[in-house]
């Protein structure tokens, strides 16, 4: 029996609710191999590697991660690093954990190869997942101990992560319902991408903390006192602070003020049965005042992850906000531990990988859609295009609406009738000729909310046409629009290529190509004819100068010309240009701050190699991102002490009166901010609007600017604006 400190840590965990004595065997033989092969191995920090994989055990032990899986999270890591092989953990233990440990190894494999794009990473990470979730619970896992003990790294390395796990992981966390790993994530990464802000919004909090602990406490006393009065026994409150990348998206990408953050103090409470989560409603809102519009029953309509709760937002006796969440023990669980307590290990029962995945799919909806853009992916060959998808169709926010039969889709926000027929079958929304909303007629572009009842009509004769491609919201629509009309325009495509090639070649002039010439030269694009050639050229995706150029030997490859721009622009000559960023590869950076949305420092930021006017750089919400070529994005930073001021546009509503022209110039002057240029308005005798432009240091001091304006009497809108 093994008794040093490490695994006994890791047994205390797993004892709680694994006791058959062969799946306690199983791990212990897990940690002695792990041990054995990892032994003379260090961590960047110092410190015994083994350490690494008893903490991801450790972390999965404490979502009740079933024995084949902590065996699993326990070896994660020694087909990559050790001499042990696939082989020999099938052999010595069995065939799933060996696969368990091959999609891990895969994934993190697949991490550290530079040449591989970062989207393919993605995409095969969430490949795995399709395959089997556990697997990426393990990856999730493994990423949340690197994230607490990637101090060690370099910066660049910490930034990049930090900024992946925003990207994929923190989203996939709350897909798969993992609140808490999902706040700590988010956290920890924004610590790292964006530290003023962080340690602003920390700080905001922190001056709060006591009276809002107050607060709570007293809410929690005047609740239970409520509920006991009234009869109700076995329940449980407990009271909560939402977490510092929460508050930071609300007060930077919605512009809300810090006091105006309705659920950042938050009580739950925990019932024995559902008909009690109703009833302490019915109580609550009897004796507090609710707030309009702010009641969700996330039980009668569950979130794609499984989560079920109650949420309400009531004025409490002191006239403090606060939100209310009420659910069971079970609904609890699941809301803490997400799609790892629907996976929790139970003794009693005999774990069956298909028959879970098949759960898995009847219960999450949107795991459904992965395993159905899994299969699509295949045909796409498309990484960009699949990643895409996911982020669009999967980890975005997103509504739910009714077919007529009471079925409930799930879309992106924003989608139309023309996104929901495609959801139900590609014909359907082949052959739509318009929609009806809620028993309404409704245009096709009608973007719909959540709640909405939507039926599609349909004509055999209708056909979809390239206009719907700029009113689809979702990817999966899109790529269905786009391969009806590849079908249909195909024919037209070939022949439109054939007389651009004849055209180019008419003019030099030279022979048309043949099959043998579109096999040598054009091997990258996968074509193996003329016709392929052809219907490229018609598409656009190849120029027939380009044809002609190969004809002649003296091929112009505009990508591989874009690609030296780009490396001349990733070498590791680092200069800080006059707007106070960072561009890597370049001596003498020509760096320009895109007007649209006048980035400031701090903002969260990337830069776009322009034709005419050097790198454009843009923040990451700019809307204006979109349709711009992918490959000419490149990574830029903010300088470190930088002494300059930046422009930026606020945006100032509010109602007509007197001096109110004054009171906003007082507010932005007190703060010692200047004002470039300002366009004022009165739209109505009862409106006032203002449009200024000022200049500041850095993100922190707008969003104190942007607070402050909100206080000035009579101003009921402040955003920053976007050109």
């Amino acid at each position: 029996m093994v008794d040093d400190q490490l695994y006994l840590s890791l047994q205390e965990k797993f004892n709680i609710y694994i006791k058959k004595p062969e799946d306690v065997a199983l791990i212990e033989k897990a940690y002695v191999w792990a041990k054995k092969y990892h032994e003379g191995q260090e961590r960047k920090g110092g410190g015994a590697y083994i350490t690494h994989p008893v903490a991801v055990a450790t972390i999965l032990a404490e979502l009740r991660a079933g024995p084949a899986t902590i065996a699993a999270a326990l070896l994660h890591d020694t087909v990559e690093d050790t001499e042990l092989t696939l082989e020999d953990i099938t052999r010595e233990f069995s065939p799933e954990i060996s696969k368990l440990v091959d999609g891990v190894t895969k994934l993190s494999k697949l991490q550290f190869k530079m040449n591989v794009s970062q989207t393919e990473n993605q995409q095969k990470m969430l490949l795995a997942m399709a395959n089997d979730v556990r697997v990426v619970l393990i990856k999730i896992a493994d990423r949340l101990h690197n994230l607490r003990t990637f101090k060690y790294l370099r910066e660049d390395r910490r930034f990049a992560m930090a900024e992946e796990t925003l990207e994929i992981y923190a989203p996939l966390a709350h897909r798969l319902g993992m609140f808490r790993i999902k706040a700590e994530m988010e956290d920890t990464a924004l610590k790292e991408t964006n530290p003023e802000m962080y340690y602003y919004v920390s700080g905001l909090v922190q001056e709060r903390k006591s009276e809002r602990e107050d607060a709570i406490n007293q809410v929690i006393a005047d609740i239970t006192k409520l509920l006991e009065q009234n009869g109700m026994k076995d329940f449980e409150i407990k009271g909560r602070i939402k977490n510092i990348h929460s508050i930071y998206k609300k007060l930077v990408y919605q512009m809300r003020d810090f006091e105006d953050i309705y659920d950042l103090l938050a009580i739950r409470i925990i019932v024995d049965k559902v008909e009690n989560c109703y009833h302490a409603l019915g109580l609550i809102h009897a004796n507090f005042t609710p707030i309009p519009k702010r009641f969700k029953d996330y039980i009668a309509m569950p979130k794609p992850n499984m989560y079920q709760s109650l949420h309400t937002t009531v004025i409490g006796h002191d006239s403090t906000l606060f939100e209310v969440q009420i659910r069971t023990h079970e609904m609890d669980e699941i809301a803490e531990l997400g799609v790892a307590a629907h996976w929790a290990y139970k003794e009693t029962i005999n774990y069956s990988h298909e028959k879970e995945q098949y759960e898995m799919v009847q219960k999450m909806r949107w795991y459904a859609d992965l395993l159905r853009i899994s299969a699509e992916s295949e045909e796409l060959n498309d990484a960009d295009t699949f990643v895409e998808t996911v982020k669009t169709d999967i980890l975005s926010a997103n509504v739910y609406v009714f077919t007529p039969t009471g079925e409930v889709k799930e879309l992106p926000r924003g989608s139309t009738p023309i996104d929901f027929a495609y959801s139900i079958h590609s014909e359907v929304g082949n052959t739509m000729v318009g929609a009806t909303i809620n028993n309404k007629i409704a245009p096709i572009d009608q973007e719909l909310v959540t709640g909405d009842i939507v039926s599609i009509k349909t004509n055999k004769n209708s056909k979809p046409n390239e206009g719907w491609l700029k009113i689809v919201k979702s990817s999966q629509a899109r790529n269905k629009i786009r391969a009806y009309l590849n079908v249909v325009n195909r024919d037209r495509l070939i022949a439109q290529g054939k007389e651009l090639i004849e055209r180019e070649c008419s003019k030099v002039p030279i022979a048309m190509p043949s099959d043998e010439f579109v096999k040598e030269n054009f091997q990258k694009q996968k074509l193996t004819d003329v016709t392929s050639l052809y219907l490229e050229v018609g598409k656009g995706m190849i120029s027939p100068k380009t044809v002609v150029a190969k004809l002649q030997g003296k091929e112009i490859d505009r990508e591989k010309l874009l690609q030296r721009q780009m490396k001349r622009a990733t070498q590791q000559i680092i200069t800080q240009s006059d707007t106070g960023i960072f561009v890597e590869g370049l001596s003498n950076p020509q760096v320009k701050l895109a007007n649209c949305c006048n980035p400031v420092n701090r903002d969260n930021i990337i830069g776009y190699v322009s034709k005419n006017s050097g790198i454009v750089v843009h923040t990451k919400e700019c809307p204006n991102q979109e349709g711009l070529d992918p490959k000419r994005f490149i990574d830029v930073k903010w300088a470190d002490n930088i002494s300059r001021k930046y422009g930026t546009w606020i945006k100032i509503l509010g109602a007509s009166r007197n001096n109110m022209l004054t009171d906003i110039i007082t507010t932005i002057n007190s703060q010692a901010i200047s004002i470039a240029e300002m366009n004022a308005s009165t739209p109505t005798v009862f409106e006032f609007s203002v449009s200024v432009k000022v200049l500041v240091t850095d993100l922190q001091a707008l969003v104190s600017l942007i607070s402050n304006l909100r206080k000035v009497e009579g101003v009921y809108s402040v955003q920053r604006g976007i050109n």
